[in-house]
């Protein structure tokens, strides 16, 4: 099950996503229960976590939904779908408590970085965070290039992981039982930004030219949906491509990561109490 929030027509919503069409969950539902005479127990809301496992109020009426959905796609009366093209689509998670993010996950991003390669046993999660107010972007929209310095930017193609529950201290074998959903984050870098020119040099000036250049407005493209849980067993088992006009830049499997999802929020939460719509993005592969 894929879930995304729209505006269509001056309303927003959340709806079953499509490539070409979107089911509006409401318009889905009266569908559904004039066509099976059986009510569905579907909350008006607007937030998807309501619509996800593990905690999700309306997790189970909108799976039986989108399987019925799937099996009457045909069949299914016009007032129920939207066409993609003609909405505008939105953060799926607009306003996260916490947004983390993971450098050096995929060895051979960083050794087209310059860097060594390096197996797990020998290091741990490099974990970092971008304001999530300023930096997410709707589907769509543009990554506002910054004045203070233009030249040097970068895409990088991640899996992003939604926690459903609140957890803390959870250990790598259950971490993924606190995972809502699934999406994709583009973690637009400014590989080149150096504030201050004049400046005199410091030991950790290289680490804080990085980060400073993770945090430009707009440098957090999310979406256009979340893939339910519980359709993703193996987040290990993924694909991911980036395409820079219909080229492709980066071809990547998610086993490559080193630390895999469930190592990733055990970490984190070890240090952190995770909350329902914290995202942790997972790092970027080569091509970058």
């Amino acid at each position: 099950m894929r879930l995304c929030r729209f505006t269509h027509e001056g309303t927003t919503q959340v709806g079953l996503y499509g490539e070409e069409t979107i089911v509006p969950l409401e318009a889905g539902r009266a569908a559904y229960e004039a066509s099976t005479h059986e009510k569905l127990e579907l909350p008006q809301s607007g937030d998807v976590l309501d619509f996800l496992p593990p905690a999700g109020k309306g997790f189970a009426a909108a799976q039986k939904l989108a399987a019925w959905v799937e099996r009457n796609d045909c069949k299914l009366p016009n007032s129920a779908e939207i066409a993609t093209k003609s909405v505008q689509l939105h953060v799926p998670i607009p306003t996260p408590k916490k947004l983390f993010l993971l450098a050096g996950n995929y060895n051979e991003h960083i050794q087209e970085g310059g860097g060594a390669a390096t197996e797990r046993a020998e290091t741990f999660p490099y974990v970092f965070m971008k304001p999530p107010t300023t930096t997410l972007v709707d589907p769509g929209k543009p990554v506002v290039i910054p004045k203070i310095s233009p030249n040097a930017i970068d895409w990088e193609l991640e899996l992003a992981v939604v926690i459903g529950k609140k957890c803390k201290g959870v250990s790598e074998s259950d971490a993924l039982s606190y995972v809502a959903g699934y999406t994709v984050i583009n973690d637009i870098s400014n590989r080149k930004f150096r504030p201050n020119p004049e400046r005199k040099k410091r030991e950790k000036d290289s680490f804080f030219d990085w980060l400073h250049g993770k945090w430009h407005d707009s440098f957090c493209p999310m979406g256009p949906c979340v893939t339910s849980a519980d359709a993703i067993s193996d987040p290990q088992g993924l694909e991911m491509r980036l395409l820079l006009n219909n080229e492709v830049r980066q071809n990547a499997l998610t086993r490559q990561q080193i630390f895999p999802v469930a190592a990733v929020i055990e970490f984190v939460s070890a240090m952190v109490t995770l909350e329902p719509g914290d995202i942790i993005s997972t790092g970027t592969p080569a091509g970058v």
